[in-house]
């Protein structure tokens, strides 16, 4: 009886020590959870020069075209240029290459920008971003090959469009000049969606000059 009271004491302190233990992973375990983590910059970043770029040269028209189009067959314009999710109701949105003179600017907000005129008549007719706020996911909605389907949930998707904005300010934007842009001329490739009827296209660069 004494042996069987001695026994059960043991397994119950074991029970008890086990219940007290905490398992802690390895570092290679470690190490394989963190690589296998979602990171959105590092998914942009990884793709950027090899297949974003080249996608949105290959498919950018030139604005006066892809913003002409859009007004009077956007069936048309939408198919040569633009991109939406399947799902929802995200509007269109289109590559396209802007090439023009700066007539305005504002650059002491955090969403800075500036207005372009792209057909010579001294008039703004998209407004570009320069960062280092940037609205919206033009950038991301603009690429056929990526779609919400790919990711987790909305969340995941969310910050998968904002890295791009991050990489493109961090690459690009924060390197150009804020002061006298006015009547500099400027040349960018990126994206912009449908905008609402007498607003500015609001255009995302992925590749831009500005001056020379």
């Amino acid at each position: 009886m004494l042996r069987f009271q001695a026994a059960c004491a043991l397994m119950l302190a074991g029970a008890l020590a086990l219940g007290g233990c905490k398992l802690v992973k390895t570092e290679d375990e470690q190490r394989q959870a963190a690589a296998g983590a979602f990171n959105p910059d590092k998914l942009v970043a990884d793709t950027w020069d090899s297949k974003i770029v080249p996608y949105l040269e290959q498919r950018a028209g030139v604005f006066q075209v892809v913003s002409t189009l859009a007004v009077r067959d956007l069936d048309a314009a939408a198919q040569k240029y633009g991109n939406k999710e399947k799902q929802g109701n995200a509007p269109w949105t289109f590559a396209a290459k802007i090439d023009g003179v700066i007539v305005a600017q504002e650059t002491k907000s955090r969403a800075a920008y500036v207005d372009v005129d792209v057909d010579g008549d001294g008039k703004a007719d998209v407004r570009v971003s320069i960062g280092p706020a940037i609205r919206g996911t033009a950038l991301r909605d603009s690429l056929e090959f990526v779609n919400f389907n790919e990711f987790k949930n909305q969340i995941e998707w969310a910050q998968y469009g904002k890295s791009f904005n991050t990489h493109v300010n961090g690459t690009l934007l924060e390197k150009l000049p804020r002061d006298g842009l006015t009547g500099k001329t400027i040349k960018a490739t990126g994206a912009y969606p449908l905008p609402t009827k007498g607003q500015l296209p609001q255009f995302v660069p992925a590749t831009i000059t500005i001056g020379g």
